[in-house]
């Protein structure tokens, strides 16, 4: 109450509704240490109604976790204080995940407890079980309305998470009012239907209850648990609570007043009297956990030294010793074979090539394996009775998966990859956000990326989307040309550990490019000298993807007219934009003013590349349903368009 009193912001509601439920998980239930925020094996705690985050902050005060003294609970929403309105992660920090969109804690928290199981099936053997921790999630009605909690739950279901555990804040209001003008679902049998264990019923107010739901919860870890507890929303405001007005906004010096007394609470605003807080420390009892848990690993260690260096390395997020050495190999031999093939074709072939030496690649496809060709040749899938894989069948469920994987990610131990068509990313718009904004490492594997996927027609012909992700901050964004521009951007992606990387790849076959040794070196800094011309060029024809071929072929034609053409291949716009001002001038000369930009995709974000006398060949529209080449040559991807596109540029 006082640190949204003070900001004179925020959600007091939620907070004052769960406190008694926080109060007995994370005193008698949670397994954490303050004093090491990420302990391997720590119990994840998520706030997925992350509005009612001064109830985190304010547990992690009292727990003891030194990023949060009472000075950030008195700036709460503040700027540059660590108590932001809603919970923001940070890496090395004590909060598991950024919250706020309803439903995505509640499925990063799926994305955790899998991740869990995986690694237990990878590292536990009999009688050293150095994964073994629970994943606690709190959540209101707004995370159960969100469609992505039906494919997060189900899929938990699915897979038997059994030390997945959920409370569900059950208070009847929303911001709007009574919920049940427009939720009336029957909460436990659909969790029922999904597989989950569901507790009824129970009293968020009364210790004891909750104490007695938990305990029923973890003696059955074969399936996920939905604890329902009935709960008065700003519990404690006598002349509010039970109301929307407690929701979003301060109760108000009054009410903050009346609701001390109706709890016989007389210490002052943001005071804490001396027996409490040390019965709130967690400190001692933490450091003793990990210390038990640090006993095991020991003797672990002994007994099988290999794995607990694989286990160790795996969860400090480094790659293997010789991943540099392996890499560049792989990278050498896909170039010697010199294959024509779709890029996602290129993909699998990357996929291949890498996962010998990293088993911490974990995913899936929104069931389209055969078509994304995510599945590589030593993937094992897993499933709710056996989780010793590292492939996953995510279904139809294209922002859950993505959401999953996104706390896959945040748990640690794995690099998660997820695979769809690109149209598709649209629904898995706000988890690429989160990724992004959380700068945590998924990779994205995005195929049928244009007009080329043909007969299926514009409902699957992804024109925007491209250009989207590259506004997305923070996303880094692959559009290769053939089989060695993919693998190197498989290597830039798996590298690359402060974002997620979406991967946008073909459907259809594209030719192989000859290069040099100095050129697929430079395809590392995203964009790229691909050809040159003999001496300055009068013009540079600059692409992506699969018209990477076309401006090849319309440089040919260009070049026999005694026009000097410069070809650019720029598979990455972001890496390019980055580098130093000399190595983009000597890609992009400033005085070579003529200049054609060719991409399957909308035009706007190409014209600063293009500049006042450039001209940019795409797609301000949508497709249409025929066969690729029809479509190609239809919306001027053509090598007579470009030809005379390039002659007008000139002119």
């Amino acid at each position: 109450m006082d640190a949204v009193q003070a900001a004179n912001s925020g959600h007091p509601g939620a907070p004052m509704g769960m406190a008694d439920i926080a109060e007995v998980l994370w005193n008698d239930y949670l397994r954490h240490n303050p004093e090491n925020p990420q302990w391997a094996n720590r119990d994840r705690f998520v706030l997925s109604n992350g509005h009612g985050s001064m109830l985190l902050y304010s547990l992690l005060h009292l727990t003891g976790y030194a990023d949060f003294p009472i000075d950030q609970l008195k700036n709460f929403r503040q700027f540059g204080s660590r108590t932001a309105g809603h919970p923001e992660y940070e890496a090395g920090g004590p909060i598991e995940t950024t919250t706020g969109p309803l439903g995505q804690g509640l499925t990063n928290a799926v994305g955790m407890a899998l991740a869990e199981r995986m690694l237990a099936a990878d590292f536990n053997r009999p009688g050293h079980n150095i994964v073994d921790h629970k994943t606690w999630v709190f959540l209101g009605d707004g995370c159960l309305m969100e469609g992505i909690s039906h494919e997060a739950c189900s899929l938990a279901g699915t897979l038997k998470l059994g030390k997945l555990i959920c409370f569900y804040d059950d208070n009847n209001i929303s911001i709007d009012g009574e919920v049940g003008a427009w939720f009336t679902d029957d909460t436990a049998k659909r969790f029922e239907s999904y597989g989950w264990q569901v507790i009824a019923n129970v009293d968020g107010h009364d210790a004891a209850a909750v104490a007695a739901a938990i305990e029923q919860a973890t003696t059955d870890l074969q399936r996920p648990t939905m604890i329902c507890c009935k709960t008065i929303i700003g519990f404690g405001a006598p002349n509010k609570q039970g109301t929307a007005s407690t929701h979003g906004a301060a109760l108000g010096e009054e009410e903050v007043a009346a609701a001390r007394k109706e709890l016989g609470w007389e210490s002052a605003p943001f005071e804490i009297p001396a027996d409490i807080a040390s019965a709130w420390d967690g400190r001692e009892r933490g450091v003793a956990e990990e210390n038990a848990w640090s006993e095991v690993f020991a003797a672990y260690n002994t007994a099988h030294p290999e794995l607990a260096a694989e286990f160790a390395r795996r969860m400090a997020g480094q790659l293997p010793a010789d991943w540099s050495e392996f890499a560049d190999k792989a990278i050498a031999e896909i170039n010697a074979a010199g294959e024509n093939m779709a890029t996602r074709k290129a993909s699998l072939v990357a996929l291949n090539a890498f996962a010998p030496v990293l088993p911490e690649l974990a995913g899936g496809s929104a069931d389209l394996t055969g078509s994304n060709l995510t599945k590589h040749n030593l993937s094992t899938p897993i499933s709710g009775d056996d989780a010793a894989g590292n492939y996953i069948w995510f279904g139809v469920r294209e922002f859950g998966m993505t959401a999953v994987c996104n706390g896959l990610r945040l748990h640690g131990g794995l690099i998660p990859y997820a695979g769809t068509f690109l149209t598709f990313s649209d629904y898995a718009r706000n988890a690429l956000r989160m990724a992004a904004l959380m700068k945590i490492q998924i990779i994205l594997v995005y195929t049928h990326d244009s007009i080329g996927l043909g007969e299926d027609g514009p409902t699957h012909q992804a024109v925007e989307h491209t250009a989207s992700l590259r506004l997305m901050p923070n996303m880094s964004v692959w559009r290769p040309c053939d089989s060695v521009e993919t693998v190197i951007a498989w290597r830039c992606a798996i590298e690359r550990q402060d974002g997620p990387t979406s991967l946008i790849l073909t459907r259809q076959g594209l030719p192989f490019q000859e290069r040099s040794s100095d050129q697929i070196a430079n395809i590392a800094r995203g964009g790229y000298v691909l050809q040159e011309s003999d001496g300055t060029p009068d013009i540079i024809l600059l692409a992506t993807g699969s018209e990477v071929p076309l401006a090849v072929e319309a440089a040919a034609v260009l070049s026999g007219d005694g026009i000097k053409v410069r070809v650019v291949s720029m598979p990455c716009t972001d890496l390019f934009d980055a580098q130093d001002a000399d190595y983009r001038e000597a890609v992009l000369p400033a005085a070579v003013t003529a200049r054609v930009i060719i991409e399957a995709g909308v035009t706007e974000t190409w014209w600063r590349h293009a500049g006042p006398q450039g001209r940019v060949i795409g797609l301000d529209c949508y497709g249409a349903s025929a066969r690729a080449d029809v479509l190609f040559e239809h919306f001027g991807f053509s090598t007579d368009n470009v030809v005379a596109v390039a002659k007008e540029v000139l002119a």
